[in-house]
């Protein structure tokens, strides 16, 4: 059983300012974008603020969006990294094994990752994540490189979108 504790909080801006992204699509009518909760049950409470202080998972959650884009079915993760390099024991592997099947229907996956040490957002594509995956599963690195990157889907500034990953998902469509 997964416990959670107040380090689950941990890059929850990053994923406030990706609501306020899709909120900013969703008004805009570029894509309709979910964040899933992840089911937990509460053991402790603090009584004096009422908020949850220890909590179980009830199930293993998939991933933390999904959605249609202009008809695409999509989902993706949103990932932190304080440094340049990515440990992939962040990402498990239930979650790989939905976005392989989700990919399988047609659907595109990603992940949306922060290196807060860079101050930049990328996009990865699933099928670009997959060789890094199977690389640790053959007994290799259990993390990458941002070096490893293709540089082309680091997300670009746009004034009034926090996190504007729409162009990539056009980029990553057009290169399948």
């Amino acid at each position: 059983m997964a416990t959670w504790n107040s380090r689950g909080l941990r890059g929850s801006l990053f994923e406030e300012e990706i609501n306020r992204t899709n909120e900013t699509y969703k008004e805009q009518k570029l894509c309709l974008i979910q964040k899933i909760p992840t089911p937990i049950t509460p053991i402790r409470m603090d009584k004096e603020s009422s908020q949850i202080t220890l909590a179980y998972f009830d199930q293993k959650s998939t991933v933390d969006y999904i959605g249609a884009v202009q008809g695409y079915p999509v989902c993706f993760d949103a990932k932190e990294s304080k440094t340049a390099t990515f440990s992939l024991q962040n990402i498990h592997p239930h979650q790989v094994d939905f976005m392989e099947r989700f990919e399988e229907q047609d659907g595109i996956a990603f992940f949306l990752i922060y290196f807060t040490g860079m101050d930049l957002y990328y996009y990865l594509p699933f099928r670009m994540f997959l060789p890094f995956w199977k690389r640790m599963l053959a007994g290799g690195r259990k993390s990458f490189r941002f070096d490893e990157l293709d540089k082309t889907y680091i997300l670009p500034e746009k004034p009034g979108v926090m996190v504007p990953y729409l162009e990539m998902i056009n980029k990553d469509i057009s290169e399948r």
